[in-house]
């Protein structure tokens, strides 16, 4: 799953963390992230770990991965769907409101 600007917040600086730092940030394990990585969850760039780079949006995807988890007891297959589950909502939300503004009030 890619990083999806459409969840940024407005306002977020986005800016580019390595592994040990996007740990550091987050309170994770590098061990943790690299699951999610391989779960597809987080997409860094960068052929190896020791040369991943990952935004820093990606700091508030671990929040709600370890919140689904937590809250719903999701393994991390159910959280990727999640994800992506709010992601296209999120993205139809959008959409329809962008058609809504097109569209004349009678």
């Amino acid at each position: 799953m890619a990083t999806n600007r459409a969840l940024v917040p407005t306002g977020e600086v986005v800016s580019v963390l390595s592994l040990t730092e996007l740990c550091h940030v987050s309170n994770a394990s590098a061990d943790w992230v690299i699951e999610l990585v391989e779960e597809g969850i987080l997409e860094p760039v960068g052929q190896n770990r020791s040369a991943w780079r990952f935004e820093s949006t990606c700091v508030t995807t671990l929040r709600r991965v370890r919140r689904l988890q937590a809250d719903l007891r999701l393994n991390l297959a159910g959280v990727a769907v999640v994800l992506i589950l709010a992601d296209e909502n999120a993205q139809l939300k959008r959409r329809l409101a962008q058609i809504e503004t097109e569209i004349p009030s009678d």
